[in-house]
């Protein structure tokens, strides 16, 4: 079982631990200003900022390299193409922090949000998921037919894999560091659809999950198209499924 379980969690707030934060680029080159402008926002407990390259074919590397040079705290990561998923699970093996976030590269949660998912402002929990859904989150600029299909492929993923979760896929996450590096070392699917086989992995451990509302921003260069990999997320979500039985 990775971690503890629930019962063994303490349920009073721990002091803010060091956090190192993972951010996957691919092809990022003409957004990277705003990366990096939101790495300078990032509160200081984020003493670890990887960015891994996942095998740009533009500029990105270079870009990357020459950004992280100026900030003592900032580091990058390079392999081959491997999809979003195998790049987070890159920058998570190479941490070794209390607490471990992964972020999207254009900010569509803030960077300051970064603390709403840590102690002792979160929940008591082992995996903190963003969430979009419910009465205190804000969904800003996204248009309706995204919205709708979204909404259909997280009814598709709480019914296949996981029971509860509003929403698997939001582009924030945090957990405690030996649980990250657990659960990362175990993934399998390396595309979009990563997130459902970890958060399916730590339920079935018993982890303790707990999703966080969150201010999000659509952004219209988004590297998700619709239609093509909503289909094949929610192959992916089938063979997770058959992978975890439970």
């Amino acid at each position: 079982m990775v971690g503890e379980p629930p019962a063994a969690l303490s349920s009073h707030r721990m002091p803010t631990p060091e956090v190192t934060l993972v951010i996957p680029c691919f092809n990022e080159a003409r957004r990277l200003a705003t990366t990096f402008a939101g790495i300078d926002r990032l509160p200081s407990i984020v003493t670890d900022v990887v960015l891994v390259d996942d095998g740009s074919t533009d500029d990105t590397l270079a870009l990357l390299t020459a950004l992280a040079a100026e900030r003592a705290h900032v580091r990058v990561e390079t392999g081959p193409h491997r999809g979003k998923g195998g790049a987070v699970r890159a920058g998570v093996l190479s941490s070794q922090a209390a607490w471990v976030c992964f972020a999207d590269a254009d900010w569509s949660v803030p960077p300051e949000g970064v603390l709403d998912f840590l102690p002792p402002r979160a929940p008591v929990a082992d995996v903190l998921v963003a969430t979009r859904e419910g009465a205190a989150s804000r969904r800003l600029g996204e248009p309706r037919h995204r919205h709708v299909l979204g909404r259909a492929f997280n009814a598709w993923v709480r019914a296949m894999a996981l029971p509860g979760l509003q929403d698997s896929q939001c582009g924030f996450k945090a957990f405690r560091g030996d649980v990250a590096r657990e659960l990362f070392g175990a993934l399998v699917t390396t595309g979009w659809a990563f997130d459902v086989e970890v958060l399916r992995r730590a339920q079935l451990a018993g982890l303790r999950v707990e999703e966080v509302p969150v201010v999000w921003t659509h952004d219209a260069d988004s590297r998700v198209r619709v239609g093509r990999d909503a289909l094949g997320m929610a192959a992916a979500v089938v063979r997770i499924r058959r992978m975890l039985p439970g």
